[in-house]
């Protein structure tokens, strides 16, 4: 149960301490005296989103702490195990968040991520707002609501499906690998040959592209390379050019070189010089006489790069790329060619699965309309306790066949609405169709009383749940909640003099002006006298009216005989 709410700096309340009772526990007050805030605090803690709205005007920080004492052996001890959390007897939450968008949470005093909170927290507590009206419409919803109810057989027989689901996901995978079905699998083969003769055709050499493409250079060169070489064969070996003067130099030397070691090297050097031109004119007039174009070679130089151009785009960035690209797509023709044998077997042991599958899948049904049944009859009798006599209440399933089984999901083949007629002689129809909000807060009362027994959670919180009824439906409402209450901690906001007076703590929320001139709610746990008070406001009464108190202590009296007739 949730013993004690801390709250600091949360919209107008700057510090409150609330401390809950273990049975019904209602808070009331003036419209817009900050009840919404509690249950916002509320949820705060339990992990819901933050925004900035949340901080009280000129503060930097907010933060609000809930003391929790689980009964010994609740689930929640587990998940804190798990998480590595200290499991004491109590468990104290404490969340912080800043103007700065940042936050802090904790746990028994160790840091904790908000999804760690909410794991957590759905073990304490139950909160159910008007949002949650809207949240039974949704027909996936209605269909983890009975889950729930259904417990822990269905739970097993999920983990069974989960486990053959993932077996077929890992064949699937494997047939993949295989090429797929025999239609998928010959259509891979084929285009796996068309690939390889085309590479093949190719006939491919690492360093090919290279000389390819040294080639296609000279040949876009052709005529200056030849009009370059002639030019300097020339200048090289014609009269009066480069040889010549290196002759003439030499003969010159000759004549003293026997006068002086200088000139005598002077002498050698012009000599190997002199026949280092004539080398190198000789191989510029050969090679001028050499280059020759040809057209036709060109063209096929230029065939030849355009067609490994188009394999690189197909197959790889290089010849090299290319021709492992042909070497794995020849590894899977090979496997594929003689995976038959491979592929029965993968999807014998697929149908194998999926007729488990659908084995699983009606087992699932049969324990769903079951729990249904049990879940629905049980909601009807307690409408008919809050003022809904003639109320129908059914879940309505989907049928599938065996064929279905092949497109199952966690959740088995399963679609199902809740039908709901309030009225004798009109049809069922689904929630959304014909439930007006006052069915539907009694509904998912209802719905809360009969789930109590299954649901280990200890708190459940109703904010305005008895908005749009009066008069002898509040009255069965109070009942109600006094049934719960008698197993499970309830806090609940309520406008009802019916639901105050069947309460075990009441408590005041209102709002006053400070001397500076700031508003502030305050939050004040109700003795007898202020019980009185606070009924005879909700009544309609005048203050300080004989008349009134009366009527007060007779609705108290009679919520008192109900509780210890119940006991």
């Amino acid at each position: 149960m949730l013993e004690k709410l801390m709250i600091q700096n949360v919209a107008l309340i700057g510090r409150a301490e609330i401390e809950f009772g273990r049975g019904l526990n209602i808070l009331s007050g003036e419209t817009g005296s900050g009840k919404s805030v509690i249950l916002d605090s509320i949820n705060f803690v339990l992990g819901a989103k933050a925004d900035r709205t949340m901080i009280r005007h000129g503060e930097s920080e907010c933060s609000v702490t809930a003391l929790f004492r689980p009964a010994p052996g609740d689930p929640v001890f587990a998940d804190m195990e798990e998480l590595g959390l200290p499991a004491d007897e109590e468990i104290v939450l404490t969340r912080k968040y800043r103007a700065d968008g940042r936050g802090d949470i904790r746990v028994n005093g160790s840091p904790v991520s908000a999804s760690m909170l909410r794991r957590i927290t759905a073990r304490l507590v139950d909160v159910h707002g008007q949002s949650e009206h809207f949240y039974l419409l949704s027909e996936a919803n209605q269909l983890a609501l009975l889950d729930r109810a259904a417990g822990a057989p269905l739970a097993e027989k999920k983990e069974e499906l989960s486990a053959l689901l993932a077996a077929n996901r890992e064949i699937r995978a494997k047939l993949r690998a295989l090429g797929g079905d025999d239609a998928s699998r010959g259509r891979r083969l084929d285009i796996l040959r068309y690939q390889m003769d085309e590479i093949d055709r190719a006939q491919l050499s690492e360093g090919e592209e290279e000389q390819l493409a040294a080639k296609k250079l000279f040949y876009a060169n052709a005529e200056k390379i030849v009009r370059a070489l002639s030019e300097a064969a020339q200048l090289m070996n014609g009269e009066g050019t480069a040889q010549d003067s290196l002759n003439g130099a030499r003969r010159a030397l000759s004549e003293i070189d026997r006068l002086d070691a200088e000139y005598a090297s002077l002498s050698g050097r012009l000599e190997d010089l002199t026949a280092e031109a004539e080398d190198i004119g000789a191989t510029l007039a050969s090679l001028a006489e050499n280059v020759v174009f040809d057209e036709a070679e060109a063209e096929e130089v230029e065939n030849r790069l355009d067609l490994i151009r188009s394999l690189k785009k197909k197959y790889g960035d290089s010849v090299r790329d290319v021709l492992s690209y042909r070497e794995r797509a020849g590894e899977e023709y090979e496997l594929l060619t003689h995976s038959d044998e491979e592929v029965a077997a993968l999807t014998a042991g697929s149908e194998k699965n999926t007729e488990k599958i659908y084995r699983i899948c009606t087992a699932m049904t049969a324990l769903r309309k079951a729990a249904a049944e049990k879940l629905c009859g049980g909601v009807v009798e307690e409408l008919r306790t809050l003022n809904i006599k003639t109320a129908q209440f059914c879940a309505q399933f989907r049928p599938y066949t065996r064929e279905d089984a092949a497109h199952a999901g966690g959740n088995g083949l399963d679609e199902m609405s809740f039908l709901f007629s309030a009225n004798a002689g009109e049809p069922l129809k689904p929630l959304g169709k014909v439930i007006s909000g006052g069915e539907m807060s009694r509904l998912m009362l209802a719905i809360k009383a009969r789930m109590s027994d299954v649901n280990r959670i200890s708190t459940y919180i109703f904010d305005e749940i008895d908005a749009g009824i009066g008069g002898a439906t509040a009255k069965t409402v109070a009942e109600k909640f006094a049934d719960i209450s008698k197993n499970k901690q309830i806090i609940a906001v309520s406008h009802l003099a019916q639901i105050a007076a069947m309460a075990d703590d009441n408590f005041l929320i209102s709002k006053r002006e400070t001397s500076d001139g700031k508003t502030v709610t305050e939050i004040l746990a109700l003795d007898d006298g202020g019980k009185d008070a606070e009924i005879v406001r909700l009544l309609g009464g005048v203050e300080g009216s004989g008349a009134a108190l009366s009527l007060a202590h007779e609705l108290e009296a009679e919520c008192a005989a109900y509780k210890s007739r119940r006991a």
